[in-house]
């Protein structure tokens, strides 16, 4: 394996989930990679990503969302899909970037109170963290 691993993270409005995906691999991956995130139709970051993200010491105040398309010329080594539609609506990339696809649910599609919402956002932030933080120690011993 090649360093560092490039990885980009996909979703549909690229508000919440792959932002908070990306900001975590950026904090606990460190050099060994570089991480992206971008949406099949962005629609801005979502202040309550921002804010659950700060509770882990993680500021991703200054991401921005930005669309898929403007990155189908980079190559990437993993292309991880965090929505079904982004799954099934996945350019093509570069090279020969490995798929995967890891569900969560939406939490900006949460509606409530304020506090409804954050617990939703806590949820998926609290998943992906275990999850990244797996994936990057299995794929640090692989080295």
């Amino acid at each position: 394996m090649h360093y560092p691993i490039r990885v980009l993270f996909l979703c549909t409005g690229n508000s919440a989930r792959s932002q908070m995906a990306e900001g975590f691999l950026r904090f606990l991956g460190g050099q060994y990679f570089e991480a992206y995130s971008a949406g099949t139709h962005p629609k801005g970051l979502n202040p309550f990503a921002v804010k659950v993200m700060s509770e882990y010491q993680i500021d991703i105040s200054g991401h921005r969302s930005k669309d898929v398309n403007a990155l189908t010329e980079q190559s990437f080594d993993f292309v991880i899909t965090v929505c079904d539609n982004a799954r099934d609506n996945c350019p093509i990339f570069q090279g020969k970037a490995e798929k995967r696809h890891w569900r969560y649910p939406d939490p900006a599609a949460v509606e409530g109170n304020e506090e409804q919402c954050l617990k939703a956002f806590r949820e998926v932030a609290a998943d992906l963290k275990e999850r990244l933080s797996a994936w990057v120690t299995a794929l640090q011993n692989d080295k």
